[in-house]
């Protein structure tokens, strides 16, 4: 991870770093498909009007166009990488709303452009691992907790050490805030999601001086965004701070009820912390953030939330709720640490080796009946001394070097431990923990 790379914020992993990757997208997939959601693909572009529709974040997208076009740049039909899944996915859902079956389910891994400043666990192209549910005019909550369920299950399956899914609930904080008697809520949750970039004391300076809160509404929208528990006591203590308003009591008893089932199904990591606001406007309740215990400067790993009208077409509403893993984000800070590694950084399992020029017809005939029972291997490209082969393979990392004798015998060894066996090709396997390029 000390590489420098060529163009910075395109990451380039080499091989046995890709392998870990791979472990985690295909755990992923794995619970993901457990839990009932079923894999789709978008297209990379979106039109800048579809991308640019909710939330302030057009310095972050990345337009397209032919080299040779004339500027593009104030037309909303003119093409751009698509910044994140969500958005892209709401469109999809609207163009394909007469071939699903509502409440949809779906999970979607692909590559996302943003024109972000590259540092560390931020990334101008980085692969997101997203999973959302959607429904027709309307769509049940729990759907809200159920995901924060999966998307614990599923950090829980990766090599990740310790996590905490942070849920809070827009309806919650913005009762809170019109009950104060601030009108611009949104205003407000800009300046809260600053808090831990830039402290209590800028972000309080900043509710007075552009929000226009006194300095007591201001205190108590920090108090309000200093409550963090476990389990649903932070209900009594928002209810302390003195403030009401109908809208607060919705999103109270919303935080409640998940919270309520992930203490029983997933205790100690998921808990309400009412920091938490989203900066993309298009949330509408839960909202849900996610660190590393002991590595909270990487930032969020896991967010998403709820949303009523991203996806729309005329009076046709369809509300969902979702989350995005950043796993580019997620397996940097594996690599940088070490918490992993793959067993080795090429897929084959054999080297089969050459006795002569003449022998390769035959060392092919060994590899096909290996890889006909699921055995990676592959056929030296010429008759060195088997010393060199044997040196070959182990700086590819592969741990078998399978030799064919004149008298038609087969022997295989292990260059690990030395120790070599007479095997057949039609009926030799290696050990079952060799047989797959695993991550310990």
């Amino acid at each position: 991870m000390a590489r420098k790379a060529s163009l910075s914020g395109f990451p380039e992993w080499l091989p046995a770093e890709r392998v870990v990757e791979q472990h985690v997208l295909d755990t992923l997939r794995r619970v993901f498909e457990l839990h009932g959601f079923a894999n789709i693909e978008t297209r990379a572009v979106e039109t800048r009007a579809q991308l640019l529709r909710k939330g302030d974040i057009d310095k972050e997208v990345y337009g397209l166009s032919r080299l040779a076009a004339e500027d593009e740049k104030n037309d909303p039909n003119a093409l751009a990488l698509h910044f994140d899944l969500t958005v892209p996915f709401a469109r999809y859902v609207v163009e394909n709303a007469g071939h699903l079956a509502f409440p949809f389910r779906r999970y979607q891994m692909q590559k996302v452009w943003r024109g972000e400043r590259p540092q560390d666990g931020r990334f101008r192209e980085f692969t997101q691992a997203d999973i959302d549910v959607v429904g027709d005019g309307s769509l049940p909550f729990s759907y809200d907790v159920e995901l924060a369920l999966t998307i614990a299950d599923a950090l829980s399956a990766l090599p990740i050490g310790d996590f905490r899914l942070r849920v809070n609930n827009r309806k919650l904080a913005e009762g809170f805030y019109r009950g104060l008697g601030l009108d611009d809520p949104d205003a407000v949750l800009r300046a809260i999601d600053k808090l831990e970039k830039i402290g209590p004391e800028k972000v309080t300076e900043i509710l007075m001086t552009e929000v226009g809160a006194s300095a007591e509404q201001a205190e108590l929208a920090l108090k309000l965004a200093g409550i963090c528990t476990a389990d649903t006591t932070f209900v009594e203590q928002v209810r302390a701070l003195g403030v009401e308003h109908e809208l607060l009591d919705t999103g109270l008893s919303e935080l409640a009820e998940v919270i309520s089932a992930a203490s029983k199904r997933a205790p100690g990591k998921v808990v309400a912390d009412l920091s938490i606001a989203r900066g993309l406007d298009y949330y509408t309740g839960t909202v849900y953030e996610t660190v590393l215990v002991g590595h909270e400067s990487l930032g969020s790993i896991c967010s998403g939330g709820r949303y009523e009208s991203l996806a729309s077409k005329g009076k046709k509403n369809y509300p969902g709720v979702g989350l995005s893993i950043g796993v580019t984000r997620l397996v940097s800070r594996i690599l940088g640490e070490e918490l992993v590694s793959a067993a080795r950084s090429v897929p084959s399992v054999v080297y089969v080796t050459l006795a002569n020029e003449d022998s390769w017809h035959e060392a092919q005939d060994v590899a096909a009946a290996l890889r006909e029972r699921g055995i990676a291997c592959e056929v030296a490209s010429s008759a060195e001394k088997f010393g060199k082969q044997i040196k070959y393979a182990d700086r590819r990392g592969i741990p078998f070097v399978w030799f064919t004798h004149a008298d038609g015998s087969h022997e295989v060894k292990d260059i690990r431990s030395g120790e070599q066996l007479s095997a057949d090709p039609a009926s030799w396997n290696p050990p079952a923990e060799d047989l797959q390029n695993s991550v310990s």
